[in-house]
């Protein structure tokens, strides 16, 4: 027997917060969030979060329905990243988000352009993840503090137009036979490599 997720209704009295959604309270909270969020409203849990994101963003091409897009968005809730942005076209497919896209920013840009535009209005540098002659190794590159991390289309990777906008382009090392790895794996561990220079130690 496999135990459920989460916590059944909460014992009366109910605790005097406004946080809290009254109908989690009697009839528990069965969703994927850490205890602190327990009963939480959903609006909530974001402006908490909010008050704690990190100041780095990333960026997925999503010209031909990429179905990586939802991991990369579950990965951006996991590392606290200020937001998402979708390039190209606006429909993407939310299953792999668990969602978590409830919980985090997603933002819409219909092109590289706009993307790069906002970028810059935004003082963020735009770092692309692939691996492409010329590019830096992520593992013992300094990624800047205010960056977006943008990450290609599944196969033909990022495109040239985000080439030429990019500060820098870092791969990551693989050592097996495979030419490269999904967008939902890369975008996690570049997204680990910012945490590990830039992000405190996660709240107990």
């Amino acid at each position: 027997m496999v135990d459920e997720v989460g916590v059944g209704p909460h014992p009366e009295p109910w605790p005097d917060d406004a946080r809290l959604d009254p109908e989690l309270l009697a009839g528990g909270d069965r969703r994927n969030v850490v205890d602190r969020y327990r009963y939480w409203l959903r609006e909530a849990i974001v402006a908490d979060l909010d008050g704690r994101r990190h100041p780095f963003h990333v960026a997925v091409e999503n010209w031909e329905h990429d179905f990586n897009i939802g991991t990369v968005v579950r990965n951006a809730n996991a590392f606290m990243a200020a937001g998402v942005h979708i390039v190209g076209r606006r429909r993407w497919n939310r299953r792999g988000a668990m969602v978590t896209d409830r919980y985090q920013h997603v933002a819409h840009h219909p092109d590289v352009a706009d993307l790069v535009a906002w970028a810059a209005t935004a003082g963020l540098a735009v770092v692309g993840i692939d691996n492409l002659p010329g590019s830096v190794p992520l593992e013992s590159t300094a990624l800047p503090e205010r960056c977006v991390l943008v990450f290609g289309q599944e196969g033909p990777g990022l495109s040239h137009e985000v080439r030429e906008a990019a500060t820098m382009v870092c791969s990551i090392a693989q050592y097996g036979s495979t030419r490269s790895i999904n967008a939902g794996v890369a975008s996690g561990i570049a997204m680990h490599a910012w945490i590990r220079q830039h992000a405190d130690p996660p709240p107990s």
